[in-house]
């Protein structure tokens, strides 16, 4: 058995494949709940008070997701940890990464972080050091290529992707609820389509963290809904109120 301490720990660097050490000079954008110990003077504050305006108007450009976040400062060593799911650091030189927002644990103040056009993914650019956690290690494809949506970790420079089916188009509220939620579609019917030059980060396990339910995949995909399709939801759901299935 290893009994670590501020001399043993490693720096900037994985204490295990499940945990992160994060050697804190500056200060740094970190996910709610994510610190499992740390050594040091370390201060953890939220995002939006004055003295750090500054700071997150120039690094966090997504205000979605502002209350996941807070900012750590001070000088210590910060050990992350996300519920055992496997843990790595990626460095950007001048680049831009796409990531899944539910798997970004944190990232440096010199890396600026926006909203993707894809919903529940953001977008971090610049230079700098981002931790992220994945279901099972994570694997990288050069493009193109197709990948199962729920095994896309994120992808680094190159365009956003797009879905690609290779089946009928699905019809009915019924049908669109099962390929949204993944109940009725599987990677091999629905994938998502990388064209051009850059990488794609792929998880081990082709299914997601899993860490919300049906209801919080189908509110993603809300505002891809047109307003013909938001109407046949309402009715749809109205009906199964009234069958007391709602």
């Amino acid at each position: 058995m290893t009994i670590y301490n501020p001399a043993s720990l490693p720096k900037n660097d994985n204490l295990n494949r499940f945990s992160f050490v994060i050697d804190v000079q500056e200060h740094m954008f970190i996910r709610k709940g994510k610190m499992i110990a740390y050594y040091g003077a370390l201060r953890f504050e939220a995002m939006g008070r004055s003295l750090l305006d500054i700071l997150v108007q120039h690094a966090f450009n997504a205000p979605k997701y502002i209350h996941d976040f807070v900012v750590v400062n001070g000088q210590g060593q910060l050990i992350l940890g996300d519920n055992g799911f496997d843990i790595a650091c990626y460095d950007l030189d001048n680049a831009n990464m796409t990531l899944r927002v539910e798997n970004l644990l944190g990232f440096t103040k010199s890396v600026t972080l926006q909203e993707s056009t894809l919903p529940g993914f953001v977008t971090l650019l610049g230079t700098g050091k981002v931790i992220a956690s994945s279901n099972g290690p994570v694997h990288f494809l050069d493009l193109p290529c197709c990948v199962d949506e729920d095994a896309v970790l994120g992808w680094a420079d190159c365009p956003t992707p797009s879905y690609r089916y290779d089946y009928e188009h699905v019809k009915g509220f019924v049908a669109a609820v099962g390929a949204l939620t993944g109940l009725t579609l599987s990677g091999e019917e629905k994938q998502v389509n990388f064209t051009g030059a850059g990488t794609v980060l792929v998880q081990s396990s082709e299914r997601g963290m899993a860490r919300g339910g049906a209801l919080q995949h189908l509110l993603a995909q809300l505002p891809g809904f047109s307003k013909s399709e938001l109407a046949q939801l309402g009715s749809t759901a109205q009906q199964l109120s009234r069958d007391g299935r709602g």
